[in-house]
């Protein structure tokens, strides 16, 4: 019955501001607005731009969906009123793209600087926890943005955050662990950076007497690409493994992350034997095979293990590489002896 009446609100909350959208797209394609497009387009920009956003503001006022998702709808009224409407006809939209979109993106901007720096604080009067940078422009964003495009987006913010923000030495705990020091996954990617470096430059000359147009694309993409792998690199440097109120944070970088209750344990082994990857068992590496590992997890149920830009996977085993196994494993082993028996379901 629940399930039912919350379907019927989010196709009113939803279905209500669609319909007006498809309403608005509708007249441009009748002839009354062949016959008067100066004044339609005026309504028509007025009505996707304010009355939409606002109308939608007003259905989910007392609901818990954030109400920051309002942007997304003025945004999209921006977006059709550009495709729909006469370039002769967009005075008004051009108005509300110089004048009130920059403070829409501004405010978005100080909305989610606002909000890591309540974390960066939160954490910093919780001794206990460990700040994480990624972690905490995801949760923030979860509030901003439609649920679909929050990890794409904080992907490539976090890419130019790790790249080219964070340069600060981070000094790890002793609940913390790396894997990039003696693993060579660091060697192999910037070795990737420099190909694609050279290719660049090589491809840059070759094209140029061909097709300028294509030359300059296929640069750019070249670039983003090793822009990429250098925030990946970075991003290893500060994302350590932790082991944190009785959950085992895993991390390799931002191409990879789980989080498992102590309590799922079933073994943890020192082993560097060859693994057949499958459904049951993955590796936390996003190179696969490419990366030796030194660990294997073994749980007594599935976890999920969340990739690049959000894409999930299920395993059972888990296979890593941490530069000081044998601390890891005995850390994982003291806590499960000292904490687990007096908190059973893993609460502290």
């Amino acid at each position: 019955m629940s399930k039912a009446v919350n379907l019927q609100k989010n196709l009113i909350i939803f279905g209500v501001p669609l319909s007006i959208i498809g309403l608005m797209v509708l007249i441009t394609k009748l002839p009354l607005f062949n016959t008067n497009p100066s004044s339609l387009s005026i309504g028509i920009t007025f009505d996707l731009v304010l009355i939409v956003p606002l109308v939608y503001f007003i259905l989910i006022r007392k609901t818990n969906i954030p109400k920051t998702t309002v942007v997304p709808f003025f945004i999209i009224g921006i977006i059709i009123c550009s495709l729909i409407l006469p370039t002769e006809n967009q005075y008004y939209l051009n108005l509300f793209k110089t004048w009130v979109l920059p403070v829409v993106e501004l405010s978005i901007l100080l909305f989610v600087i606002f909000n890591v720096r309540k974390g960066i604080k939160r954490y910093q009067l919780n001794k206990t926890e460990s700040f994480d940078f990624f972690a905490t422009l995801k949760s923030t964003c979860y509030e901003l943005l439609p649920k679909a495009v929050v990890i794409p987006v904080v992907t490539e913010i976090a890419v130019f955050y790790y790249g080219f923000v964070n340069w600060k030495k981070r000094k790890l705990k002793d609940n913390e662990f790396t894997y990039h020091k003696s693993s060579g996954t660091v060697t192999l990617l910037i070795a990737i950076i420099c190909i694609v470096a050279i290719e660049t430059i090589t491809l840059h000359i070759l094209l140029a007497k061909w097709n300028t147009t294509v030359t300059w694309v296929l640069t750019f993409l070249s670039i983003y690409s090793g822009i990429q792998i250098f925030g990946f690199v970075k991003s290893m440097f500060k994302r350590p493994i932790s082991i944190e109120n009785s959950k085992l944070f895993l991390r390799y970088g931002i191409m990879n992350e789980t989080t498992i209750d102590l309590a799922d344990i079933e073994s943890i082994d020192i082993s560097s034997k060859d693994i057949a990857l499958n459904t049951e068992t993955r590796k936390l590496s996003f190179l696969g095979d490419l990366e030796s590992h030194n660990v294997v997890i073994r749980l007594k149920k599935e976890n999920t293990l969340i990739g690049l830009y959000g894409v999930k996977r299920t395993y059972t085993i888990l296979a890593l590489y941490v530069d000081n196994k044998n601390e890891f494993k005995n850390r994982i082993n003291n806590t499960l002896q000292h904490k687990l028996p007096a908190h059973p379901k893993g609460d502290e």
